[in-house]
């Protein structure tokens, strides 16, 4: 027999959680599936803060023009405006549902970051903003009797019957085999694609099968070339990335070389709060200069007793390897971060396939452009994970839930057998790719040769999972031998310009070249009151 319920979400990050409140506060049944455990998402594993409009000397504009500047030409306005405005309402909503943001005094602690221009990231219990969040979400989404939470329920596939998403296929974690579930609707919040790589900050959860998924479905996705790489990820051999905070370049921290100079004023007169792609890029270029591995944060001039207080959990992940913050130098360098493309959605979360909705990094919304703003990710989550809500509950006011026509027989695509080591080589061998040829500086040679790579991985037998891995690979090369130009987080040496008639957003659809857009809001047909 099959499952059924109102709603499925997918994902339990901050886009899914507060999409399922949403969801359930209209008196909705919801299943909120996840690969893993409930609160193992890259919300979680998110340290600086949120940025919001709370503070006296700032404003929405303020905001909104610094994520406009980041963004490198390719922000849709309106989905940045939305961000902002919007935003300053959900993250009170937050407070009020018992997060608890950093305080002095009993007000509110605001710190900066790079590229904004002024001090409006909103922290909790120092580095362990994402944490705290989730603790903050799942306890809200436990008041709500009609949210169920599905940990270990690996989701392999979406279900699409005459062109809308009906449910999917996950992984049962009881009974060990692929079992159908369906809905009225259903809301992708999986997170990105760090995992791509073979340095990144992501947990191993960010593996992009939600956009891959989506690809496979027919959704189409956009700005897959633009990946951010964190300037500032601990760099010792035989240990996990561990991300050093944007927020720490931000209490002062500075970089240096292998000599021990201080080196982003040969780079940029912003110093150390540069938007990302370029601290990264100088890191690169000084690593090529001093012939190292490594360069190195520095925030010794500040106290061991505030560096506690400020970033707990980066004093002591740091003391596990012999390493004093506030005595010294700590080896860090780029990993990948961030995936600004995804699945392309209307404001609303609306994507492509009539009936799946999507919201945070597993989306394209247009709002991060080629270059997301530090600390806008989580409140993007927070706001369209609601929005999201919100259109599904519109939209599917009329449809019923279609389990009665869907036979085993009407789509029923056997997992191809690989054992896990051929599964782990795939991976190692795709990642080792993405790293050395579609990294943080690409070229016409390198991405052709990466596509060639995966190309030959393509002809073996491939699981599903390993199927999404290098699918996904491919569309981020294909899209990155496509621009053209250097724009953001995707820069080309042997294309090093950012070109004017190149904003354009590239478009990537199963089965069709890709293309390009001027914008992301496609306007589907049914259009929700701006005023909800």
């Amino acid at each position: 027999m099959a499952l059924e319920t109102d709603f499925i979400v997918i994902g339990s990050g901050i886009a899914g959680l507060r999409a399922s409140i949403e969801l359930a506060q209209a008196g909705a049944k919801v299943s909120v599936l996840t690969k893993s455990k409930t609160s193992d998402s890259n919300t979680e594993w998110a340290q600086g803060g949120v940025a919001v409009v709370l503070s006296d000397d700032d404003n929405a504009e303020l905001h909104e023009d610094d994520t406009l500047i980041a963004g490198a030409g390719l922000c849709d306005e309106e989905a940045v405006t939305t961000l902002v405005v919007e935003g300053t309402r959900y993250i009170k909503q937050l407070i009020d549902w018992g997060t608890e943001f950093d305080r002095e005094g009993g007000n509110l602690v605001f710190t900066q970051e790079a590229a904004h221009s002024r001090r409006r990231i909103l922290h909790a219990h120092g580095d362990s903003t994402g944490k705290e969040i989730v603790r903050a979400l799942v306890a809200r989404a436990r008041q709500e009797d009609s949210i169920n939470l599905l940990p270990f329920a690996h989701v392999e596939k979406l279900l699409v019957m005459d062109q809308r998403c009906v449910g999917v296929r996950f992984l049962d974690p009881i009974l060990k085999a692929p079992r159908d579930i369906f809905a009225r609707g259903v809301v992708l919040c999986t997170g990105g694609a760090g995992q791509l790589y073979q340095h990144s900050t992501n947990p191993p959860v960010a593996t992009g099968d939600g956009m891959a998924m989506s690809y496979f479905a027919g959704a189409e996705l956009a700005d897959m070339e633009f990946v951010q790489f964190h300037p500032t990820a601990l760099n010792i051999e035989n240990a996990p990335r561990f991300l050093l905070s944007e927020a720490m370049r931000g209490e002062g921290a500075v970089l240096r070389n292998a000599l021990g100079k201080r080196f982003m004023g040969d780079y940029d007169d912003r110093l150390e709060l540069a938007p990302r792609d370029i601290v990264s890029r100088s890191i690169v270029s000084e690593l090529r200069k001093t012939g190292t591995r490594t360069v190195f944060l520095d925030i010794t001039q500040k106290s061991e007793e505030f560096l506690r207080h400020r970033f707990p959990k980066i004093y002591e992940t740091c003391k596990y390897f012999d390493l004093d913050i506030s005595k010294d130098l700590l080896p860090v360098s780029p990993a990948s971060h961030y995936t600004m493309g995804g699945v392309r959605t209307d404001l609303w979360g609306r994507t492509t396939i009539t009936g799946l909705y999507a919201a945070g990094e597993v989306t394209c919304t247009g709002v991060h452009g080629a270059n997301r703003l530090a600390s806008n990710s989580l409140l993007e989550g927070l706001v369209f994970g609601a929005r999201a809500g919100k259109a599904a509950l519109q939209d599917s006011q009329n449809w019923a839930v279609d389990s009665g026509r869907w036979t085993a027989d009407t789509d029923r695509s056997e997992t191809n057998p690989q054992s896990d080591r051929i599964a782990t080589s795939v991976r190692k061998r795709v990642k080792r790719v993405m790293w050395e040829r579609v990294g943080i500086v690409r070229d016409e040679g390198s991405l052709k040769r990466a596509l060639s790579e995966f190309k030959q991985i393509s002809k073996s037998s491939l699981s599903n999972a390993s199927r999404n891995f290098v699918t996904l690979a491919k569309l981020v090369t294909e899209a990155a031998l496509w621009r053209e130009e250097s724009r953001g987080g995707h820069f080309r040496s042997d294309k090093p310009e950012q070109i004017e008639n190149w904003a354009i957003h590239s478009i990537q659809k199963r089965g069709a070249k890709i293309g390009s857009a001027e914008t992301l809001d496609f306007k589907p047909e049914k259009v929700i009151d701006r005023a909800v």
